[in-house]
């Protein structure tokens, strides 16, 4: 059981599975990471159950990190890309869920039901939160069902912004364009080229000091790609995203 250092509950909500586990503050795990399908429809009360059914079979914690995809303010969601489809990414929007989730406070749900101080952030903050070294500007790019970014200055998250959702090329968001249907469809090695043009078309907006590529589908951008990117460019374990929970708490916020 948690002592005297809090023990922090991490959970990694992404469009097609939820992650989560229980870490000391050290980062170190104390149970074996669970992840679950991400069930739809998905309206925030279905959300935090499923959290906690998780939490129950977990040790116990003191306090709760929740990565989510799309635009989070202060624990409140502006808006979120998959979890207002009728069943999940590339399905059609449903009106209702839409409604439901607009200005929903998910801090202050998941507070009431777990009875824990929570943390709600983007899940590529909470991604960062885990990897970046806290000097110089570091941008953090997830690739997994979508793309995530968030964005750090000297170890200062700054607001968030949803590339994402941005066009690119052929009427595509950043989203669809690298996505995990693209991957699929393409072949890592196309696939990584896309990588490659969208790392490159950010470099003039951020010149960064170090970028992080992060996210399931990291891992599936091939060799070529990364040594051509240059070695500013690095690729961070997906378990970024449950270590960042603890590491979270001690974010300064732009």
């Amino acid at each position: 059981m948690p002592g005297t250092d809090p023990w922090t509950l991490a959970v990694d909500c992404g469009g097609g599975g939820i992650k989560a586990s229980v870490l000391d503050a050290a980062g170190t795990l104390h149970a074996p990471a669970v992840r679950v399908p991400t069930p739809y429809p998905l309206p925030p009360e279905r959300l935090v159950e499923t959290i906690a059914a998780i939490a129950a079979d977990l040790p116990g914690a003191d306090r709760l990190t929740v990565g989510m995809p799309g635009m989070i303010r202060h624990g409140v969601v502006v808006a979120t890309p998959h979890y207002v489809t009728t069943h999940g990414p590339r399905t059609p929007i449903d009106v209702d869920l839409l409604a439901a989730w607009k200005d929903c406070d998910v801090r202050a749900r998941l507070e009431a039901r777990l009875g824990l101080p929570t943390l709600v952030l983007n899940d590529a903050e909470v991604h960062g939160a885990g990897v970046v070294s806290g000097t110089g500007l570091e941008l953090v790019l997830t690739l997994g069902t979508g793309l995530g970014s968030a964005l750090f200055d000297g170890g200062r998250l700054a607001p968030h912004l949803e590339l994402s959702h941005a066009p690119v090329r052929w009427g595509l968001t950043y989203d669809a364009y690298i996505g995990a249907t693209e991957r699929r469809r393409l072949g890592n090695a196309l696939w990584s080229r896309r990588v490659q043009r969208v790392v490159e078309g950010f470099w003039p907006v951020f010149r960064w000091d170090r970028l992080y590529l992060g996210g399931g589908n990291a891992r599936h951008v091939t060799p070529g790609t990364l040594e051509r990117l240059g070695e500013h460019v690095v690729v961070v374990p997906n378990q970024a995203g449950i270590v960042g929970g603890v590491r979270a708490w001690t974010l300064d916020a732009g």
